[in-house]
């Protein structure tokens, strides 16, 4: 999240100094291409009325009838269908033409003297400067972002710093308070399970009964809800702290993860069925976070699956990846949920609440790289679906025998 908000502030302070480059550029090249062609426009005009034939003024060349052209007039000069115009209409003619490589702009008039003449003025120093100012604006506009990038990484830093040090102390006091409260919860939870057994051997009154198991239930949830929270404090840690990665067979977790929760599945008479290939299917990261991964699509499918309903567990092999389904036949979900179910502690439509274990379930499938989707209608079920980068098996050399 620092390093996106770093990125953030730079691409802001890039873009809006670029943006401002850009619009003063393009008014210098507005402005200096307006009051170039007014002062061609004044030129080739004057030329035209009260220009010398033999000694015109500079870039500019003037065409009359009688009169001989200088050596150094351009090809295809002057416009016949102008003059002949003007002849006939007395009325002065403007145009540009395109030749010879250049720009010319052509002005045919009639002289107080009754005289056709015929200015014609060569652009080509005009728009040499424009293409100059154009090169000189880009590699400001240029500079200028590499320049605004910097300096939108350094305030960026500096702008995050208190934020990232003040998320690091939060997710050291996490990891460090749920590692010290990690002991004595298993503790209360193995003692209170040694209560409930001995009230249940020795026939104590079903109050009695009933008010260890919630305790039982309550200190195991609390458990559950420590595990998730060391390892989200895993994935948030320095790289330097993080578990070790290692191939992982997906298939047999899962399988691992089904029989593991065999006896919530029997006391909710439930049918658990897996679909997988032959062949094992190896994705790349930290066993222990997919196994709480798996364990949480599972759980969460037994949890919202009424008696007797059906849970499927399918894997398989799609374009490089290893994805894995579940599939129940609950109640389902309004499918404008779909994204927030895996929200922190986000409460359903029904009033269910997930607390955090699909918000840790994205955060492991993210940091291994995959997507998580969920899809669902009200009554008809929910479909769960993690998608992993596949790890293909280390082929092993082989070693040719001596002959």
């Amino acid at each position: 999240m620092v390093r996106r908000a770093c990125l953030r502030i730079s691409v802001i302070t890039g873009v809006v100094i670029t943006l401002l480059v850009t619009v003063v550029g393009g008014l210098a090249h507005t402005v200096m291409a307006h009051a170039q062609d007014d002062q061609v426009r004044r030129e080739l005009r004057y030329g035209a009325a009260r220009g010398d034939l033999s000694r015109p003024p500079v870039c500019t060349w003037l065409y009359a009838p009688g009169a001989t052209p200088l050596a150094n007039s351009p090809a295809g000069f002057p416009v016949r269908a102008d003059m002949d115009q003007v002849r006939r209409t007395h009325q002065a003619v403007e145009r540009t033409v395109r030749r010879n490589g250049t720009v010319y702009l052509v002005r045919t008039q009639v002289r107080a003297s009754g005289d056709v003449v015929q200015a014609v003025f060569d652009m080509r120093f005009q728009l040499a400067d424009r293409r100059h100012l154009r090169l000189g604006l880009g590699v400001a506009g240029l500079m200028g972002l590499v320049a605004a990038a910097l300096t939108g990484a350094v305030l960026g830093r500096r702008a995050v710093a208190p934020l990232a040090e003040a998320l690091t102390r939060q997710r050291r006091f996490v990891a460090d308070a749920s590692h010290e409260l990690r002991t004595p919860i298993t503790q209360v939870y193995t003692r209170a399970q040694m209560l409930s057994r001995q009230a249940a051997a020795e026939n104590l009154s079903e109050q009695h009964r009933e008010g260890l198991a919630r305790l039982v239930g309550s200190a195991g949830r609390l458990g559950g809800v420590l595990d998730d929270l060391l390892l989200s404090a895993s994935f948030s840690a320095d790289p330097e702290r993080r578990p070790e990665r290692s191939r992982v067979e997906l298939v047999a977790l899962a399988r691992s993860v089904i029989a593991e929760e065999s006896d919530r599945t029997q006391d909710g008479s439930l049918t658990v069925v897996v679909n997988s290939p032959p062949h094992p299917l190896y994705v790349e990261g930290i066993e222990s976070a997919l196994r709480r991964a798996v364990g949480e699509l599972l759980g969460n499918a037994i949890g919202h699956t009424p008696a007797g309903g059906r849970i499927e567990v399918s894997l398989a092999r799609t374009r490089g990846a290893v994805e894995l389904t579940v599939v129940d036949t609950g109640p389902g979900f309004d499918p404008a949920e779909a994204e927030r179910l895996f929200e922190r502690f986000h409460r359903g439509a029904a009033g269910g609440r997930y607390g955090l274990g699909l918000a840790l379930l994205r955060e492991v499938v993210t940091d291994h790289g995959g997507t998580v989707a969920a899809t669902g209608h009200p009554g008809r079920g929910a479909r769960f679906t993690i998608r992993l980068p596949e790890c293909l098996p280390v082929a092993v050399p082989v070693r040719a025998g001596r002959s």
